[in-house]
């Protein structure tokens, strides 16, 4: 079955960067619009970022933009999420999520429309 397998999370200062990787497989990539999503103690899963086959279809949460870049290298089925001067609100588990790509960036924010997840990384930053 589809796989999503996320890494590169950890423990960051406030200011600090991280870049987080999903690696997909068993799914013909070109096809899936790819995303992030994250989960704070507490919360509902909010939207963070996405990005369909080409950079022309890339979303991003109001909250991140301007610091965080999503991105995706298609030869090796895998997308990454560049975070930048990353703020305490940013903690949270970060989840990889992948849907067909119908070419509508409008349904990229919306969490039901994800057909595949990852398992989510941690990332926490300390004030």
């Amino acid at each position: 079955q589809v796989q999503l397998v996320e890494s590169g999370g950890g423990l960051v200062q406030t200011g600090g960067s991280l870049t987080l990787s999903c690696a997909a497989s068993r799914l013909t990539f070109s096809s899936y619009a790819m995303g992030w999503f994250r989960q704070a103690p507490g919360k509902e899963r909010e939207f963070v970022a996405a990005r369909g086959w080409n950079a022309g279809r890339t979303a991003y949460a109001d909250s991140v933009k301007g610091r965080f870049t999503i991105s995706r290298d298609n030869a090796k089925n895998t997308v990454y999420l560049q975070m930048n001067s990353l703020k305490p609100e940013d903690t949270a588990v970060y989840y990889c999520a992948a849907r067909v790509d119908l070419g509508n960036t409008d349904s990229y924010y919306n969490v039901r429309n994800y057909d595949y997840w990852g398992q989510g990384t941690q990332v926490t930053v300390s004030s």
